[in-house]
């Protein structure tokens, strides 16, 4: 079994990228969604017009676990084109590029070590530490990991957290987070403006809603889940954080390719340079990463990953609420 810098190093050959096939899955995924949504509000009847919204929400999810190899700079590099596309994409969903990358570089770097891990990432306290705070403090930390928190992940994780807080904290340096909003909502009108209220809630709000609370739950679960391991500073090392710290979500090949394969996190924090579409690959090659803490979609493991809320060290877990 390989460990350390010899695992990054085996999967090397995987972290090159077939240039036709980025270009294929990247155009392919926004021209589907560009139907899905000319469907969503098209004259037809409301149940079709909420399926096809909803598929292009699913689909706003895998363009954005391609956008997401794109500022890692897996996929696509160099590419002025795909640079002004993936930029039209991250102002359109309140991702501004520029914020992005700097917390998720940041939170690869410090995945599942305690105190700096919350960074690009939920917060994560130990069970001591929680009994610190005070009432309002801990109110404040359970409201950031509460389920009903993440399903709104279009208010609180993209509008409040990446764009208007970066903005009112930093705005000479997150000027891009202004440019998002305006972009964002001007898009919106104009879905209102063209069709009224059905374009605007079945071609823009309703994907924009799902695809948010999907992206939150994903990014939450692949590291907040019931077996997951933090640890300090002095006892931390980049590989154990990926496999130990980072899931592997199960999904059907269906999920996978809507998600654009991201439940192989634990992969992709081994080695980010690693393009989505060789993911699989990577695990089928490899016995290192299916040895490895799971999750899934299922209701009972959606549950068990909301259920955790802070760090015990002494038991060496995550613990319930009841339990702190």
């Amino acid at each position: 079994m390989l460990e350390g810098k010899q695992l990054i190093l085996a999967t090397k050959p995987f972290a090159k990228e077939d240039r036709a096939k980025s270009w294929l899955y990247t155009l392919s995924s926004f021209a589907l969604w560009a139907l899905a949504v000319g469907a969503a509000i098209s004259p037809i009847h409301w149940v079709f017009r909420l399926f096809f919204s909803l598929l292009a929400a699913l689909l706003l999810v895998r363009i954005f676990a391609i956008y997401h190899d794109f500022l890692h700079k897996a996929i696509l590099k160099n590419s002025k084109i795909a640079q002004v596309l993936f930029t039209i994409y991250g102002y359109y969903t309140l991702n501004p590029p520029s914020i992005w990358k700097r917390s998720h570089d940041y939170h690869h770097k410090h995945n599942s070590k305690l105190y700096t891990s919350s960074i690009g990432s939920f917060p994560v306290i130990t069970k001591e530490d929680y009994h610190a705070l005070n009432r309002s403090q801990q109110i404040k930390y359970l409201f950031i990991r509460h389920p009903l928190t993440i399903l709104f992940g279009y208010l609180f994780a993209f509008w409040w957290g990446m764009c208007m807080l970066s903005l009112i904290r930093n705005p000479g340096k997150h000027w891009d987070s202004a440019i998002a909003l305006l972009f964002h909502h001007s898009v919106g009108f104009a879905f209102y403006y063209a069709g009224g209220w059905p374009a605007f809630w079945f071609g823009f709000m309703i994907p924009a809603f799902v695809s948010s609370a999907m992206g939150s739950y994903l990014f939450y679960a692949q590291h907040n889940f019931p077996t997951s391991t933090f640890k300090n500073k002095e006892d931390w090392n980049y590989v154990d954080a990926a496999l130990e710290s980072s899931s592997y979500m199960k999904m059907n090949r269906v999920m996978h390719w809507f998600t654009g394969n991201i439940g192989y996190h634990h992969i992709h924090h081994t080695n980010a340079q690693i393009p989505f579409y060789n993911l699989p690959a990577v695990h089928e090659r490899f016995d290192e990463f299916n040895v490895v803490k799971t999750t899934s979609l299922r209701p009972a493991d959606i549950a068990s990953c909301f259920r955790v809320k802070v760090w015990d060290p002494e038991v060496n877990r995550m613990l319930a609420l009841k339990e702190i």
